[in-house]
């Protein structure tokens, strides 16, 4: 069976990564996720008929992705950073919910806004430690599960 080659070199990217660079992928997927969802939501007249499932299955990603970063937190390791983080989380998918049944592009893009600012921190700080970010990840993220 032949494999698609992107998808290939995405599995072999994601196996190779470090946990602060599996991080910074899943913070890059949420925002691309919100991206989606916030495209037909800004355009003039709103959303189409046909958009409405993609727009609330981009949610529904975004929603699945704050919730695997929420229980990967290692609260022994990361303190106050990571009880911030799970509050932060909470309201992540709090406002998630509430913007898709309410159709409230205002919503996704704070959500939107705060996971590229948190996006930008992991980026950093996988890119300062000789490992890739294990040492950052291990301050208050099990990515391992």
């Amino acid at each position: 069976m032949t494999q698609n080659p992107l998808a290939a070199y995405r599995e072999t990217r994601v196996r190779t990564a470090s946990p602060g660079q599996l991080v910074v992928m899943l913070y890059d997927e949420a925002v691309r996720q919100c991206d989606l969802a916030l495209g037909p939501l800004e355009r003039a007249g709103g959303p189409k008929p046909g958009e409405i499932e993609k727009l609330n299955k981009a949610l529904g990603k975004v929603q699945d992705i704050v919730t695997e970063l929420q229980a990967s937190l290692d609260f022994e390791a990361g303190g106050e950073l990571a009880s911030n983080l799970f509050a932060l989380y909470v309201w992540f998918n709090s406002e998630l919910l509430e913007s898709n049944i309410s159709k409230d592009g205002k919503r996704i893009r704070a959500v939107r806004t705060l996971l590229d600012e948190l996006r930008g921190a992991w980026t950093v700080a996988a890119a300062q430690t000789p490992s890739g970010g294990r040492e950052a990840a291990a301050a208050g993220v099990n990515i391992a599960g």
